[in-house]
């Protein structure tokens, strides 16, 4: 499996440069960089192609600038995500809800609660 996209035209075998993206409700045709995932509902366009784009007639073709070169993971980027990992799997320390004057405990079943207003 080849790891370079081609592009989405038809007959056409050059490397993708750009994904194209329509927002249907802003009749709205996007064009930027090359999307890191291929989406079911874009299209991956050769340099060529993404030149030379146009739109249906009332529609707006915004173009998105490129990055200077494709992105590059630093070491910033691994601590970044090895920070976040780890505050998710903290233990979160949390005070028990004590019912309200107006409320009564009904049940309890593990970690959910009934309560139930005197007026019920």
């Amino acid at each position: 499996m080849s790891s370079v996209r081609r592009c989405s035209r038809t007959a056409c075998g050059r490397p993708a440069v750009a994904t194209l993206t329509y927002v249907y409700a802003d009749s709205t045709a996007v064009l930027g960089p090359l999307a890191t995932y291929a989406e079911p509902h874009c299209y991956d366009l050769c340099a060529e192609h993404a030149e030379r784009l146009t739109a249906p007639r009332g529609w707006d073709v915004v173009r998105l600038a490129a990055d200077a070169g494709p992105l590059r993971r630093t070491s910033d980027d691994l601590e970044a995500l090895a920070n976040a990992v780890r505050e998710a799997a903290r233990p979160q320390e949390r005070t028990p809800r004590q019912p309200g004057p107006q409320e009564t405990e009904a049940g309890r079943r593990g970690h959910l609660r009934v309560l139930r207003s005197p007026d019920s």
